[in-house]
């Protein structure tokens, strides 16, 4: 038997800026419907408005059905759970949505029926947004009317019944349209999705603790600050601009006052026009005032305190398979994944964040940039441990340069990865990198050296040129030319050659070449050419994936290994497997002009719509997707062994466990690469480290 569910709920907290847990636990929050069918029976609406009793099958379906549907269920779950004291059980349910995320689909019902072309009969109600706003939130403060209700608007009422049978007759028609092959709860030999996503969502409840009092603090102190600065700034311009955030008048006093012109307010733009000694003072000091102002921490402590519980724990931060095609994590509300990289170390923010919460702002100069600088800087700070417990963190290093090289063979890099596992020796692929570019000893570079072949890792691994590698050299706040004068003098006469030889070639077919000088360019192309010219397994790799997965499109219902890695065609749907048994999912994968496209979200638009791939895109891919499922192995042991997981960022874990030596970080890291669950994984050199604080930090 299986139970089709949904709610329609009310609450005076806004869902979107505050999250479904500050949602729940407003004094007025309450589930008004509960629409459910049983297999493929009658749809039926119990309206709590009118009576609390659960219906008799309904409630006798909650425990004897086999299988519970529904449509993001973590939001439902904990609605039912907050006001009507309810649990759902999570082992017999089945999510709809993320059952679309974990296969590429878009996870809102509306766009799924758009895209599966759902009958008018069957598809989300299109009249729904409108009754939402009328009886799912309070009236705006214009409209001088009470609370929408059944009572107030009977002929509406009926409506919105109608479009909550809606929701759990389009639910009922995509489960069936949509695959299963990452979303599988049969038992098997390995680990399936559902197992890991019934999990996530014990984590996602269990939420993580945040220091609300540093976040108080932080903003009392950025706002304090502000009055400061936009004081100066009045004085300084005779009152033209009254604040440094007045983007478009500050521009226009630069202008007319100075004869600056500044092209955006970028971060990187200021950067460099701060430390330009061809303009005057008055102009940089106007700038380095604008760069202290436009800091990011206020909107994200701001965020945290509309999004924290009662209880001090933020919950719902995570979106399992929420980053696309490869089923890493997307981060919600608070976005973890999404924190500044510090620029203090760990000493100074620890200290720093003592001076915010005492109120101690007039020493944060003597120890910190600026106090939005400081601010931004203890961001992290923000997760703490819960009283009687520890943080104890692990990462996985350098896991997707590990698995590059493990996919496509790069034999040389595996077998140098290991024998400094051997050797004691931290492993480290961007020494690894650099130094086989340039035929040197791996201990022997700089740390400079160390920071170029890292980003000859990020930039170059799926097949980026030159303007990838100018990009990653400006995030990381690279001098290109400092990184042109390192590099020219020690290339070898025939790379310098080629290098300049594609560089008249460009300018010779009217191509781009990013605005660079030509010392600058030759040094970006060389070190593309070296990273190509050591890595020949993967930079063969690109294409061969490439013209697998259009084999596999050309002939469906068939297997086309591609290394450890395979593609096939089922239906509209191109899927390339991994190593772990799941699928890298593109829907209706086609060849147009010689190219591969697919359907699947913008990552800069957020719009469903047609996506052009090739061998690099398919690698990085491949990459991020294995790592994921590495991490993911291990989550399972983990919580097993004590160490709750409060949050995942990137390759890492957030565990909170008990404040004793029975717990450590030697420990956790051992689990993260050696478990039962990564029995596909042989062959593949894996380190973790991490380390055991009250406070989340970036090790130093």
């Amino acid at each position: 038997m299986i139970l089709y569910n949904d709610t329609e709920t009310f609450s005076s907290i806004n869902l979107k800026t505050h999250g479904v847990t500050a949602y729940s636990e407003s004094p007025d929050a309450e589930v008004m419907l509960w629409a459910y069918a049983i297999d493929d029976g009658e749809v039926q609406v119990w309206d709590r408005t009118e009576t609390e009793l659960m219906p008799a099958d309904l409630e006798e379906a909650l425990i004897t059905a086999d299988e519970h549907v529904w449509q993001n269920f973590f939001f439902d779950a904990t609605m039912v759970r907050n006001t009507m004291g309810i649990e759902l059980p999570i082992a017999k349910t089945w999510d709809t949505m993320v059952q679309a995320l974990a296969h590429g689909l878009p996870g809102k019902l509306d766009k799924l029926c758009e895209v599966f072309k759902i009958d008018a009969a069957d598809a989300k109600d299109k009249r729904g947004q409108a009754l939402i706003q009328l009886f799912c939130k309070p009236p705006g403060k214009t409209l001088k009317r009470d609370r929408a209700t059944r009572h107030t608007h009977p002929e509406q009422w009926a409506e919105f019944i109608e479009y909550a049978k809606s929701d759990i007759r389009s639910m009922r028609k995509l489960r069936k349209l949509m695959p299963t092959w990452n979303y599988n709860r049969k038992p098997s030999n390995q680990l399936t999705e559902h197992q890991l996503w019934q999990l996530d969502q014990k984590i996602n409840a269990r939420g993580i603790q945040m220091d609300t009092a540093l976040a108080k603090a932080a903003l009392v102190a950025v706002t304090d600050n502000k009055v400061i600065l936009d004081a100066q700034v009045d004085e300084w311009t005779g009152g033209d601009v009254q604040s440094a955030n007045q983007r478009d008048a500050l521009l226009a006093f630069l202008l007319a006052e100075h004869g600056a012109t500044l092209p955006d307010m970028k971060a990187a733009t200021l950067e460099r026009r701060v430390k330009d000694e061809s303009l005057p003072q008055a102009v940089r000091d106007l700038i380095a005032v604008r760069m202290e102002t436009a800091t990011t921490s206020t909107s994200k402590y701001q965020k945290l305190l509309q999004v924290v519980s009662h209880d001090g724990r933020a919950r719902g931060l995570l979106q399992f398979c929420g980053a696309g095609r490869t089923g890493r994590d997307a981060g919600r509300l608070w976005q973890p994944q999404n924190l500044p990289r510090p620029t203090m170390n760990g000493e100074e923010i620890e200290l720093g964040i003592e001076l915010l919460k005492s109120g101690q702002h007039s020493l944060i100069p003597l120890l910190a940039p600026s106090i939005p600088k400081l601010a931004s800087n203890a961001l992290r700070g923000s997760i703490i441990a819960a009283p009687g417990k520890k943080l104890v963190i692990s990462d996985l290093s350098n896991i997707e340069g590990v698995t590059a090289a493990w996919l496509a063979g790069e034999t040389w890099k595996l077998s140098a990865y290991q024998e400094m596992f051997r050797d004691h020796t931290k492993p480290d692929m961007y020494r690894l990198a650099y130094a086989r570019s340039f035929g040197v000893d791996p201990m022997s570079i700089s740390k400079a050296q160390r920071q170029l072949g890292k980003i000859q890792e990020l930039a170059l691994a799926y097949e980026g040129g030159v303007g990838a590698f100018v990009t990653f050299v400006l995030t990381y706040r690279m001098d290109l030319a400092a990184v042109a004068a390192a590099v020219i003098p020690v290339l070898a006469p025939d790379v310098y050659k080629q290098a300049l030889g594609m560089l008249s070639w460009r300018r010779g077919k009217n191509l781009n070449t990013y605005g660079l000088t030509d010392e600058v360019f030759i040094a970006c192309e060389a070190l593309k050419y070296l990273w190509r010219e050591a890595h020949p397994a993967i930079s063969t790799y690109w294409k061969e994936l490439e013209r697998t997965a259009m084999k596999a499109i050309a002939n469906p219902g068939q297997t086309f290994e591609c290394r450890r890695l395979a593609f096939r065609r089922d239906g509209v749907w191109l899927r390339m497997i991994l190593p772990s048994g799941r699928s890298v999912c593109y829907p209706s994968a086609h060849i147009r002009d010689g190219k591969i496209y697919y359907q699947g979200v913008n990552q800069y638009t957020h719009q469903w719509g047609w996506i052009g791939t090739y061998g690099g895109k398919l690698f990085e891919n491949a990459c991020q997707a294995v790592a994921r499922d590495v991490l993911f192995s291990s989550m399972p042991v983990v919580e097993a062994a004590g160490y709750a997981v409060v949050m995942r960022v990137h390759d890492e874990y957030i565990t909170e466990a008990p404040d004793n030596d029975n717990f450590n970080e030697p420990a956790l890291s051992a689990m993260m690469v050696a478990n039962e669950n990564l029995w596909w994984a042989e062959g593949l050199p894996l380190a973790a480290a991490g380390f055991e604080a009250y406070r989340y930090k970036k090790e130093d």
